[in-house]
Formats: structure tokens, sequence, C-alpha cells
């Protein structure tokens, strides 16, 4: 039996706890990714699983196993990323679940560069502004805006992308004008559903205001247009907004406040689940964001946190 096969089975029923959801992930019957796990326990000699009419979890020997099991595979990972380096031949399919806006715009942007470089990848991407579940949605990449990823999972920082508070010329010339944060309770502000409570940094002390309005949307670029429809005042990120205020078509308030903003993460299981045409697209992402987009401070390496979903 093929070994490296057979390590497969074993680590994704480790990963999802499941001979039946591990079977529906590798496109393997169930009867085949239970023999495979028995052929890595007979090779190993050791019971690596405990298995239930309930669950599936590991013994002490299978969790050993399997934190081995992904060294292996990450060898074979980096191996074969070498083998197509030297090929100058990407091929594959990169499943990216991303915030809606943002797959719109950078990451539409990315996709079509990248898939013009190497014309073998296909990328499916899942637009949605909910939380996914990695491991049962069969994704390769989950991209969030969050401070940090949680639970069991591997992040990189890829942009730090900061806020701005606009409106149109239209609008504030027939409101009150906005010299302060408390002026907002004055204005009709453009409200993200999960953000009403808007930030302000000035001489290194931090100001939260509430903010609401007439029109609220789990889209950026729903808020986006509302603001272009002269409606009220938003907090836009500044990939968005920075275009349309070159342009004069909004303007920028407050601007001796700071409003930071989350660092983009691009959240995967496991090093050793990433085939050579993942890697390579989240190295291509990291390049060619950082210098326009990123904090350059802030570290770029890989942060494990404990758990599964983003």
């Amino acid at each position: 039996m093929d070994r490296i096969t057979a390590i497969r089975s074993f680590i994704e029923v480790a990963r999802t706890g499941s001979f039946t959801k591990a079977a529906g992930h590798l496109n393997l019957s169930r009867l085949q990714v239970s023999r495979h796990v028995q052929e890595v326990e007979s090779w190993l000699e050791q019971r690596l699983l405990h298995r239930t009419t309930r669950r599936v979890s590991l013994t002490d020997a299978g969790a050993d196993a399997l934190a081995r099991c992904d060294q292996i595979l990450l060898q074979i990972s980096e191996l074969e990323a070498r083998a197509q380096e030297r090929s100058c031949s990407l091929v594959g399919v990169i499943r990216i679940s991303s915030p809606i806006g943002f797959a719109q715009h950078l990451l539409l942007e990315a996709v079509e560069l990248f898939t013009t470089q190497h014309p073998r990848v296909r990328i499916e991407i899942e637009a949605s502004d909910r939380l996914s579940e990695l491991v049962d949605e069969r994704l390769d990449i989950a991209l969030r805006f969050v401070k940090q990823p949680d639970e069991t999972l591997i992040g990189r920082p890829l942009i730090q992308i900061d806020s701005v508070v606009c409106a149109t010329p239209e609008y504030l010339g027939q409101h009150p004008p906005i010299r302060t944060p408390q002026d907002l309770s004055e204005h009709n502000c453009l409200v993200h559903l999960d953000h009403d409570r808007w930030t302000f940094v000035h001489d290194n002390r931090a100001e939260t205001v509430r903010v609401d309005g007439t029109i609220r949307a789990n889209d950026m670029n729903i808020i986006r247009l509302a603001t272009l429809h002269h409606q009220g005042v938003s907090r836009l990120p500044c990939d968005l907004a920075n275009p349309l205020l070159k342009q004069g078509v909004l303007v920028p308030l407050l601007a001796e406040y700071h409003l930071p903003g989350n660092a983009l993460w691009a959240v995967y299981l496991s090093r050793s689940y990433q085939t050579p045409v993942v890697r390579s697209f989240i190295d291509f992402l990291a390049e060619k964001w950082q210098p326009e987009y990123c904090d350059t401070t802030a570290p770029h390496q890989d942060i494990t946190n404990n758990g599964g979903t983003i």
C-alpha cells in the first residue's frame, strides 16, 4: 500500500475526528480510509486511534505519530514545491474564503494576476462575511480581518489596512461641520453591521464613539456606494477610500485622528497540508500587498494558535 496515501488518511481522520468526513474530504470510501489507518497502525505496531460509535480520538501514541506524520508531509510538500519551481510550472486548485468586499476588490486583482502568470492554476473563491470552517468546507485558505486568529490554526499576516472617516462634498455642504468625533452624533453615519463603535486615536489617547444612521450593511462596498450617493458619513478601509479621496469624490474628515484597522490574515490548517501552489499563492499575496498596504513593523511569520474555525 502507498504509505503516503495511508498517512494522509490517518492525518485527515485525526483532524476531523471522523472516518466519514475524512473519506469525503479525500474522495475515498470510508472502507478505504479505515484500511489506510489500519495500515499505518500495522506499520508502526501501535494503536493510534480510540474508536467508539460516537467519536474517534487519538491515543498518546497517535498524538505523537500525528506530529511526525505532519513533518513527513511537510517535507514532501517542500520537495514538490522545489520541483515545481525548477519546472516553472504551478498546477492545481486553490480554495479560498474571503470577505465579500475584499474578494471583489484586492483579492480579485491578485487572483487575475496570479492565474495570468500560472495558467494551469484554478482558484475557487467563496466570498462570504461569515466565519468559515476550514475542514468541513475543504478550504485551503481563509482570509480574515482579525487581531489574531483563534484556535488551532496557523496564520500569516498579509496586510494592515487602516480606515478613514469620509463623506461627499455634497453631503458636507448641507450638514454641520465635523471637528471632533463627538460631532458624529449629529450626522447620519453609514455603519457596518459589526462596527457601530468607532475608535479614534489622538495624542496617544483612544476615544470610542457610538455611531448610528439610516443604512447598515455587512458589506463595505454597500457602505461605499451609499456614501457616494451622499447618504451620510462612513468609515471606509483605506484601500477602498484612497482612490476616491485622490479624485476629490470623497473628503477625509478628522484627519488629525488615527483610525487603526485590523490585519488581514491568511489562515490555514497546517503547513504540511499545503500544496506547492497554495504555498506559492500565499507568498505571492504577501509580496504583492506588503509594500503598498502592510505595516512593515509587524512580524511576518507563521503564528500557530489553538482550534479550527476562523
